[in-house]
C-alpha cells in the first residue's frame, strides 16, 4: 500500500522538529515544515500524481520533491530514520507532550541533560525548569500537568499514584456493598514500587459487581472467568476481583499476596527527624524557617537541610560564600527554635572521578554530608563502582544518597554491585540512604536484608523539595518494611540526642 499524504506530511513535520531539536540549519527546517503544511492541504493524493506534477506543486521544490518520491518508493524518509537513530527514545516521546515544542525540548535535552518524560516530571517537581530561559512557573506547571495526564494513560503507576485510586474505589465498594467483604491484594498489598493492576479478594457477587462498574464506566474484559472478574477503568488501569466465599476468603487472600510482615519492622511513627531536604536556597520551594516550623508542627525533633552543592548549577547549587551565609541563618534559627535543631548539611555532587565538589575545609563545616551522583549517569558498572567507592571512602561522606540514581518508570539506575557498595559503606561507616521519593525508592528494598546482615545503617530520607515532600516518608517506610528494616538500623529513627552523639562520634574518628 502506497504511503498517503497524511503519512508523508507527518514524516516532514517530524523531520523539521527533530532537526530543530538537534540545532540544524534553520532554512532547511523551515523548508521541511512548509512542505508538511503544503502536503497536508493537498486535495489529491501524491501517490496518484506523475512525478513531474509533484515537482510543479507550489511550495515543493526540487529537493523536497525528490524526497517525496523516495518516500513513495521506499515507504520512509531515509534522513529521518538516521535522525531518529541519533535521538534518545525519551526525547521523541516528549514531542507528544502538550506545551513543549522542539526548542524547549532542545533545552531540556542539551542543557538540562534530561532524556525521558519521567526525568522531566521529576525536574518539574524539583522546581528546576524555571531556572532556564523560556520556562516560567506557568510553563513548568503546564508541562507537569500534561506529563501526569500522559503517564496515566500508559498503564503503569507508581505505588503512590495507585494508592489514591485504590482507596477511592475501595471506599465506594465498601459503601455500596456493606454486607460483603473486600480486601486489597496482589502487588498493592505487597507494597511494590510500581503497580499495573489493582486487585481485591471479595465475597461480592458477579452480577452486583458488573452492575456497579457499568454505572462507573468500567468495562468488563474478556479475560474474566467464574472465579475472577477483570474490569478496565477510564484511567486504563485493570481492576481484578477474586471471587470467593467467607470460608476461603483468607486463604485466597494469603495466596494472592506475600506473607505478612513480622511485628518488629519499622513504622512511620518511628521516624524522629527529617533528613535530606532542599530549601529555596537551591531548588526547594520553601524557606528553611518554613520547613523547620512544619517539622515542629508535625512533631519531629530535627531537620537536616541538605541543599545542592556548587556543581549542580541547574539547581542553584551553593558556592562557598552562600554556604557560609546559610550556616549563619541556620545558627540564628537554631537559637530561635530551640530545643528543635536544624543540622547544617549539603547534598554534595560526586564528580566523575569520585571526588566531592568542595575542599575538605568546606566539607568540615557541615554537620553531615550526603554524597550523590547527579550528572553523567550513563556509566558502565566498572566506572560507577570506581566513582562511588571513592566517594564512600571520603572521610567527610556521612550518607550515600540514592545509590543507583534510578527513577521508577522513567530511568534505570546506573549498574552497581550492591553488595560491594554495602560492604564499603559498612567498612567506612557511611550510612546508606533509602530515598523515600516514590519515584526513587533507592536503595532497592531487596538489598536491605543483606545490608542488615552486614551491620549497615540505613536512613529513610524524603529528599523533600517542599514541606509537602515530608509525606513521602511513608513510601520509604513501606519499601523498608518489605526488606525487614528495623528502627534500630535506621538513622532517621534516632532521637535528636542520639543523632548528635552519632555525629560527634564520627567527627572524633575522622579527626584522630
Amino acid at each position: 500500500m502506497m504511503p498517503d499524504n497524511d503519512f508523508i506530511a507527518e514524516q516532514f513535520s517530524l523531520m523539521a522538529k527533530l532537526m530543530d531539536i538537534h540545532g540544524e540549519n534553520s532554512f532547511k527546517i523551515k523548508s521541511y515544515s512548509n512542505a508538511a503544511y503544503t502536503i497536508d492541504k493537498l486535495s489529491a493524493q501524491l501517490s496518484s500524481l506523475p512525478h513531474k506534477e509533484i515537482f510543479a506543486i507550489k511550495g515543493i521544490g526540487d529537493a523536497i520533491g525528490k524526497k517525496i518520491i523516495d518516500i513513495l518508493e521506499t515507504g520512509e524518509l531515509r534522513q529521518l530514520s538516521e535522525l531518529i537513530s541519533n535521538t534518545p527514545p525519551g526525547i521523541l516521546e516528549m514531542l507528544t507532550i502538550k506545551g513543549i515544542g522542539a526548542k524547549k525540548i532542545a533545552t531540556i535535552w542539551k542543557e538540562m541533560e534530561i532524556e525521558s518524560i519521567g526525568e522531566l516530571l521529576y525536574a518539574c517537581n524539583e522546581n528546576r525548569l524555571t531556572l532556564y530561559k523560556g520556562f516560567g512557573e506557568k510553563t513548568q506547571n503546564n508541562v507537569r500537568d500534561s506529563i501526569e495526564f500522559y503517564l496515566k494513560s500508559r498503564g503503569s503507576y507508581l505505588y503512590s499514584e495507585a494508592e489514591a485510586l485504590l482507596l477511592a474505589i475501595d471506599k465506594q465498594l465498601k459503601n455500596d456493598f456493606s454486607n460483603e467483604m473486600f480486601e486489597p491484594t496482589g502487588a498493592f498489598r505487597e507494597q511494590m514500587e510500581t503497580i499495573d493492576r489493582l486487585e481485591w479478594v471479595t465475597t461480592g457477587q458477579e452480577a452486583q459487581l458488573v452492575s456497579f462498574f457499568n454505572k462507573h464506566e468500567g468495562v468488563l474484559l474478556p479475560e474474566s472467568s467464574s472465579s475472577k472478574l477483570i474490569f478496565k477503568t477510564p484511567e486504563g488501569l485493570p481492576l481484578v476481583f477474586h471471587l470467593v466465599n467467607k470460608e476461603n476468603f483468607f486463604r485466597i487472600l494469603s495466596e494472592t499476596t506475600c506473607p505478612a510482615f513480622h511485628p518488629g519492622v519499622i513504622q512511620v511513627t518511628d521516624i524522629k527527624g527529617i533528613i535530606h531536604t532542599h530549601s529555596d536556597w537551591s531548588d526547594g520551594s520553601h524557606s528553611i524557617e518554613e520547613m523547620a516550623r512544619e517539622c515542629i508542627k508535625q512533631g519531629f525533633e530535627y531537620l537536616v537541610v541538605s541543599d545542592h552543592s556548587k556543581s549542580a548549577q541547574y539547581a542553584k547549587g551553593l558556592y562557598e560564600e552562600r554556604v557560609m551565609a546559610q550556616h549563619q541563618q541556620i545558627a540564628a534559627l537554631n537559637a530561635a527554635l530551640a530545643p528543635f535543631r536544624i543540622f547544617k548539611s549539603i547534598e554534595s555532587d560526586i564528580l566523575n572521578d569520585g571526588a566531592l565538589d568542595y575542599s575538605d575545609e568546606v566539607l568540615a563545616s557541615f554537620d553531615l554530608v550526603i554524597a550523590s551522583v547527579h550528572s553523567n549517569l550513563k556509566m558502565s558498572e566498572e566506572k560507577a563502582m570506581v566513582r562511588l567507592l571513592k566517594a564512600i571512602e571520603n572521610p567527610f561522606t556521612t550518607i550515600l544518597g540514592h545509590m543507583t540514581g534510578r527513577l521508577l518508570l522513567s530511568r534505570s539506575g546506573y549498574p552497581v554491585d550492591h553488595k560491594k557498595i554495602i560492604d564499603a559503606c559498612v567498612a567506612n561507616k557511611v550510612v546508606i540512604e533509602l530515598n523515600a521519593h516514590p519515584r526513587r525508592l533507592d536503595i532497592d528494598w531487596r538489598y536491605i536484608p543483606y545490608a542488615m546482615e552486614k551491620g549497615a545503617l540505613l536512613s529513610i530520607n524524603p529528599d523533600a523539595h517542599s514541606t509537602k515532600g515530608y509525606l513521602d516518608i511513608k513510601y520509604g517506610v513501606l519499601a523498608a518494611q518489605k526488606g525487614g528494616l528495623t528502627k534500630d538500623n535506621n538513622l532517621s529513627s534516632f532521637s535528636l540526642k542520639e543523632l548528635e552523639d552519632y555525629l560527634a562520634q564520627r567527627r572524633n574518628v575522622r579527626n584522630n
